[in-house]
Formats: C-alpha cells, structure tokens, sequence
C-alpha cells in the first residue's frame, strides 16, 4: 500500500490502525484537522483516507470529498444511535466505503482499510492480467505481484531484482520470456492505470499526478501515456482504468528502451 491520511478522534484509534495494517505498515499520516489532511492529498499518494466522527461534521471534508471522491474513505469511531445522518452525508459518489467502531473493531480496522485503499481495487482490477500478459512462469508473476505493490513511486528493475534475489539482467531477460511484455513497458503500464485512478478526482490536474507518480515532468507523464494507451492525459480523466488495460493488451510492444 502506499500511504493512508488518518484524521481520527483519539490516540488509541491511530494506534490501533498502525498496529493492524502490519506485518507490511504503509506510512500512516496523522492529521490534526482538515487543512492538514488537504496537504496530505495534495503532497502524498494516498490509497486511503481514515476518518472519525468529528471529521463527518467538519463541512471541510464534504468539500475535499467533492474534489477526491475516487480516494477511499472508512470512518473509524465511536457512534450514537442517531449519527447515521452524519454518514448519509457523505452518500452518492465518493462516500463511505467502510465503517469501523472503535472499541468494537479495533483488531481488523486495518484489515478494512486494505480492502477499500485503491490498490486493492487496481490488484482486483487486474486479478487476470498474468494470463492476458502471459506471466505463466513463477519468477514472472512474482515480480507481477511486487510490481502492482510498488507503482507509487518510479520502480527500478534493479530494486525489484534485488528484492527477488537475482540479478537485474536475468530478472529482464525471463520475465520477457515467451512473449510477455518486458519489464520496463509493464511498470509503465501499472504507473497509468494508477495515474487514471488518480484522475477520477477532479482536485488533482495532470501536473500534480505526473509529480505523485514520481514522473519526471508532465510531458513525461503524457509521453508514457500516449504509448501504452494510445491517449492524451486529459482524454485519460474520461477513461475507466481497465481501458487502458485492455488498450495496452490489443496493442502493446515491447519498449526498444
């Protein structure tokens, strides 16, 4: 995962949802109101937005809400039998995606947050790519499932290597094995389909999703675009994510980079 805003009520409801997204914790960013929590959307690649009761009535979030209704928001607090209105606020596009009690769900709340965070949504997305791109063998779809983890930042087939424990030419050489797509061309793949999601969210411009996605500029991002979906950025905004994989599928070859 890659980091998760958490503007929540109490100390023990953040420590319980950093003690429940281990053994692998993504960064947790503790945000004291709603401008803090607007900074984070703004500076950090979000896959969640953890939420508690005061949040729902601070009218801040409703408009952030407006502005990022593709990130992911659970609500983890504690409720009064007539709050539900404060949750119906948040109904229709962008609204709740899970809802924890504190107290009560303590011990899976980071179990919740993964289940709703964008790459869990991309990896379901994606749950048959392997067989269109055919990763058949063990050390490609290994590096598959590192891959659709690690797009956050610009990936180096070096790193991946040395986290697979082989060498960054035997890794490049075998996972281009029979007939997939190489290495290089599959992480641009995996960078703009998360840069689509990103762009379901009327707040953030090609700019500062070339910057989240760690490209190194905004032409940048519309050049890796235009080849692996045949797209502008801005034409990206009005495409659904698995477009852009089916695009890549029909048309895809190999990088001579």
């Amino acid at each position: 995962m890659s980091a998760v805003a958490a503007l929540l009520d109490s100390r023990g409801a953040l420590v319980s949802l950093r003690r429940t997204l281990a053994p692998v914790p993504p960064s947790v960013i503790a945000c004291p109101g709603a401008a803090r929590l607007r900074r984070a959307i703004e500076d950090r690649l979000l896959d969640a937005i953890v939420v508690g009761q005061k949040a729902l009535r601070n009218p801040e979030l409703l408009q952030l809400r407006v502005q990022f209704p593709a990130l992911p928001v659970v609500v983890y607090a504690t409720f009064r039998p007539d709050d539900g209105e404060l949750l119906r606020r948040l109904d229709g596009p962008g609204g709740v995606s899970a809802i924890a009690v504190e107290g009560v769900d303590d011990a899976i709340v980071g179990e919740l947050v993964r289940r709703s965070a964008l790459s869990t949504e991309r990896r379901a997305m994606l749950k048959s790519a392997p067989r269109y791109l055919r990763l058949s063998e063990p050390i490609q779809q290994r590096a598959w499932e590192l891959l659709v983890g690690a797009v956050a930042l610009p990936v180096q087939t070096g790193e991946i290597a040395r986290q697979m424990g082989t060498s960054r030419e035997h890794l490049s050489r075998q996972f281009a094995a029979g007939g997939a797509p190489n290495l290089k061309r599959v992480i641009d793949l995996l960078r703009v389909i998360t840069a689509t999601q990103l762009l379901a969210n009327p707040g953030y411009g090609v700019a500062d999703v070339a910057r989240l996605l760690g490209f190194a500029s905004t032409a940048h991002l519309g050049t890796t675009v235009d080849r692996i979906a045949g797209v502008t950025p801005a034409e990206l905004r009005r495409t659904a994510p698995i477009r852009v994989f089916e695009s890549f599928v029909r048309s895809a070859t190999r990088s001579r980079k």
